[in-house]
This record gives C-alpha cells, sequence and structure tokens, in this order.
C-alpha cells in the first residue's frame, strides 16, 4: 500500500525489571532468576522486531477526531492530540515465536508460560519504545515534536479503531500481522498506536 512504510529492528535490550512487572512478581529469588534465563535462552532469536506505519494529516474539533482514515469520538486522544497537525499510525509485532512457546508450556509448565508471557510483553513495548525515539529524533531534527502513543482499548478510544488501521497500514502483508473478528490481534504480542506530531507541544 503507497504511503506505508516497514522497518526492521535488531533485539532491543532485555529490561529485567520490566519482564517481573508484567509478571507481577514482587521479588526475585534464585530459581525464578534461573528460570527466566532459560526462557530467554529458549526464545533465542526467534522472535521478530518489525513495525510498519504511515502518517496522515489531522484535525481535532472538541472531542472529535479526525485521522483522515477515521473519525472517532474521544475526549483522551484529541487531549493527546491538542495542537498536532499530523499523526503516525504504526503496528508493531515481535512475531510468532513467543506465542508457539507460550502455547508448548502453558499445561506443562505455568510458570514458564508465565514468564514467556511476560518477556513477550516486554519486548513488543521495548520494540514500541525505540521506533517511537527514533520518530521523535526524526521529527526533531525538522523542528517538531511527538505526543506519547496511544492505543486503541486504552482510556475511552474504542478498540474497533483496529479495524481501520489494520487496512490502513495493510498489517497482513506489510509484518505479516492480522486481526480477528473479536478485534485480538495475531501475533498476540503485537500492538497498534498513534504518534501526535506537531509544533511547540
Amino acid at each position: 500500500m503507497e504511503g506505508v512504510f516497514v522497518k526492521a529492528y535488531a533485539a532491543p535490550p532485555v529490561d529485567y525489571r520490566e519482564i517481573w512487572r508484567y509478571a507481577g512478581a514482587r521479588n526475585m529469588d534464585t530459581e525464578q532468576e534461573q528460570l527466566l534465563n532459560e526462557c530467554l535462552l529458549e526464545l533465542g532469536d526467534q522472535a521478530v522486531f518489525r513495525v510498519c506505519y504511515r502518517e496522515f494529516p489531522i484535525s481535532c474539533e472538541g472531542d472529535t477526531v479526525d485521522l483522515s482514515f477515521a473519525k472517532v469520538t474521544s475526549p483522551a486522544l484529541a487531549r493527546c492530540l491538542a495542537g498536532c497537525g499530523s499523526a503516525v499510525a504504526f503496528a508493531a509485532t515481535v512475531g510468532t515465536a513467543i506465542d508457539r512457546l507460550i502455547t508448548r508450556y502453558s499445561a506443562v509448565s505455568p510458570a514458564r508460560a508465565l514468564l514467556l508471557d511476560a518477556i513477550g510483553t516486554e519486548r513488543v513495548e521495548a520494540l514500541c519504545d525505540t521506533f517511537c525515539r527514533e520518530l521523535a529524533t526524526e521529527k526533531g531534527s525538522l523542528g517538531l515534536c511527538t505526543r506519547p502513543r496511544f492505543s486503541p482499548g486504552y482510556g475511552d478510544l474504542s478498540l474497533s479503531l483496529q479495524t481501520e488501521i489494520f487496512s490502513v497500514l495493510d498489517c497482513p502483508r506489510k509484518i505479516g500481522l492480522s486481526l480477528g473478528q473479536d478485534l485480538i490481534m495475531s501475533p498476540s504480542k503485537s500492538v497498534t498506536a498513534i504518534v501526535g506530531i506537531g509544533n511547540n507541544l
């Protein structure tokens, strides 16, 4: 699809604290640390780090935001995009390898499956952070600023916006990311979001 860009990244550094936070663990003992290291070792370099994105002109009127490809009513998104003249819609995924490992261990080792799930969440969040930092640097060189990313399903923004984002980014073809009728993404460790861009934010 014209105007959609795709980027592949090297694996971002692993943030152990974030993994433990996503796993809901308050304290880490030696056994848990060993299990986490085993999970990371098993995952190895199987994860992929891919993003597709496109920039659109936007406008806000009250609580309604016109994203060019969709018009949504969301006071929270309108506040986030106030003063922005455009926004980048993006989708990010770390692939199917983590999903396969989670499925493999769900019945035989729930603790391992839990850690793998947390690893997957940390990995895709790290990918999104990497992309957003790169975008901020790129726009900063043009005298522009970026706003924090805002995802469908967050706050009062309807999860149904996923459908429009998938359509305009052509996610299945671009990065192998699909969307079910229940609006759940596959691979599961994936994110869609909107990043506002403007002057003097």
